[in-house]
């Protein structure tokens, strides 16, 4: 493969990489901690876009429960959106003949 076909290459996966960020941040995962007393929704450009807490959990007034819920959710959500970015950009990277391994995305 000469240069030019790798550089026709190089543009078109910057292209692909374009579009699947658009796509990513219209794209949410769920994730919930204490058996769905906290959930959050998580878009795929990893902003947290929602958040929901149980009134009961409120209403017990342990804070340090609410915080660990909180912190339990939110993570696993980060978790479930890294993993949907990581499967998208796999699909992108493997249809692009001799691109090498990717960083981050094994």
């Amino acid at each position: 493969m000469d240069f030019a076909e790798r550089f026709q290459q190089a543009l078109k996966l910057q292209e692909s990489m374009k579009k699947l960020h658009e796509e990513l941040s219209q794209k949410t995962v769920k994730a919930q901690a204490g058996a769905g007393m906290v959930s959050v929704v998580v878009s795929g450009d990893l902003q947290l876009v929602s958040l929901t807490i149980d009134k009961e959990i409120i209403n017990s007034a342990d804070m340090g429960m609410l915080n660990d819920l909180v912190v339990s959710a939110v993570n696993e959500g980060l978790r479930r959106a890294k993993d949907l970015v990581s499967t998208e950009m796999r699909g992108i990277a493997g249809g692009i003949a001799g691109i090498p391994n990717i960083p981050g995305l094994s």
